[in-house]
């Protein structure tokens, strides 16, 4: 009987845990797609295979519900692994990874040039409706430090105010 009740409990409660949302990752390519009928600022999130602090981030902040309600509420969400070897047209321009030295992965082009020659894992991009860019903010933060990050630009916040004076608001 009391393994009976156990299952049940068990059972009843894998819709409750089971419906916690994920972020919405897409290629940087869905996301200028969906850009043309919708409009929506994109975050992209550049990291690398061999970054701890990478997945960190996706262990703890990127699975934090209301830093995902956030981003899939207010950005396209981009994953962009900067060794890729994929092709990447963006604006006009056609990115690729040349590879790199001695069998090493080499940095993809479009990486380098989001992160302004500034290779540092992670790191966030975000850009605006028009897919200008905005700012790159590097390293890792947790989900408090990193919420109001995506509220300053998902709000619009930056038109108006510096980021301290809005952290102080907040």
């Amino acid at each position: 009987m009391k393994k009976v009740l156990i299952a049940l409990v068990f059972l009843v409660s894998l819709p409750v845990f089971g419906n916690a949302q994920k972020i919405n990752w897409m290629t940087i390519q869905e996301a200028v797609e969906l850009n043309k009928t919708t409009p929506k600022k994109v975050f992209i999130d550049v990291y690398t295979g061999w970054c701890g602090w990478c997945k960190k981030m996706d262990q703890t902040t990127f699975t934090n519900q209301e830093v995902v309600d956030y981003i899939n509420a207010n950005y396209y969400a981009v994953k962009l692994d900067a060794e890729m070897s994929d092709t990447i047209v963006f604006r006009g321009y056609t990115y690729i990874n040349q590879g790199g030295m001695n069998g090493r992965k080499g940095t993809h082009q479009f990486a380098a040039a989001l992160l302004q020659g500034k290779m540092s894992y992670p790191s966030y991009v975000f850009m605006n409706e028009d897919m200008q860019l905005l700012t790159v903010a590097p390293g890792y933060r947790g989900a408090s430090e990193f919420l109001p990050l995506l509220k300053y630009f998902g709000s619009d916040a930056y038109l108006n105010e510096k980021y301290n004076d809005f952290l102080n608001k907040q």
